[in-house]
């Protein structure tokens, strides 16, 4: 199935937050190395599932670069979960608004993209004739 410009350029977004989410868990490999965490099940757990993540983002990514809905439905889902961490890091008592920033922007921009990319795929409906 052919994609258009916009889902290409969500795909490429998507493909960048996965790999940024991947980078992620390499620092936290670093630290669990250097023995800078509290509790080891944790932080392995936590390695896990961050490492799960970012491999579940760059799917979406390679879906929706071939036109497939269910990752431009899980690049939506994960755009909202981004959104959800800047509010969080943009609020309460270690609030750090440039974090915040910088995570709803990009997050921002991608749902957009996502959102044409699905109003693009949606099937043409047909337009009630004049006789009703």
């Amino acid at each position: 199935m052919a994609t258009d410009v916009v889902s290409r350029l969500a795909a490429v977004l998507l493909a960048a937050e996965g790999l940024g989410v991947l980078g992620l868990a390499a620092w936290e490999i670093a630290a669990l190395a250097a023995g800078d965490t509290g509790s080891l099940s944790s932080a392995i757990a936590l390695l896990v599932l961050t490492a799960l993540g970012g491999v579940a983002i760059l799917a979406f990514a390679v879906a929706v670069w071939r036109g497939l809905s269910w990752g431009r439905s899980g690049g939506i889902v994960t755009q909202l979960l981004i959104l959800a961490v800047a509010l969080g890091a943009a609020t309460g008592a270690y609030a750090a608004p440039t974090t915040a920033v910088a995570l709803a922007v990009p997050a921002l921009v991608v749902l957009a993209l996502l959102v044409l990319a699905v109003r693009r795929a949606a099937p043409a409906r047909e337009r009630p004739s004049a006789d009703g």
